[in-house]
């Protein structure tokens, strides 16, 4: 199964970014698509928070287009959203441990957390910072 981070939904919705169209065939391809795929949780609140964020935006994305656009990605009959275990304390403490990160990289680390308690075989991310964990990271807009 693969996963798709946040940068993935923002540059999807963000029609001036650069990766926007690259972004939004991968979501498409996605989530029009049979196989299953995964987005964590915690990526749903990050998007939200972004594209709303008038100090990331101007404008930033009103909330209700920003809902109803969730809402049609949340309907892909594909889609499975990743959400805690009961291992994931233990494989929070390893991942943590092994991978050294603190502050604002212990976000990170809870996605990449719940990819690796549901087996997720690919996250799909422009953010580098993810190659630390123990999963296949691949970037879609190289």
């Amino acid at each position: 199964m693969r996963a798709i981070d946040t940068n993935v939904l923002v540059y999807s919705e963000i029609v001036s970014s650069s990766q926007h169209r690259a972004a939004r065939l991968l979501l498409t391809e996605l989530a029009e698509g049979s196989a299953p795929w995964a987005i964590p949780w915690p990526c749903v609140y990050e998007f939200l928070r972004v594209i709303t964020h008038p100090r990331v935006f101007s404008p930033p994305v009103p909330m209700e287009v920003a809902l109803h656009d969730l809402e049609q990605i949340l309907a892909s009959p594909s889609l499975i959203l990743l959400a805690e275990t009961d291992r994931h304390a233990e494989i929070l403490t390893q991942v943590v441990r092994e991978s050294g990160v603190t502050g604002n990289l212990v976000h990170d680390a809870h996605i990449a957390v719940l990819c690796i308690e549901l087996v997720v075989r690919e996250l799909l991310t422009g953010d580098r910072d993810f190659i630390r964990f123990p999963l296949n990271v691949v970037n879609p807009f190289v």
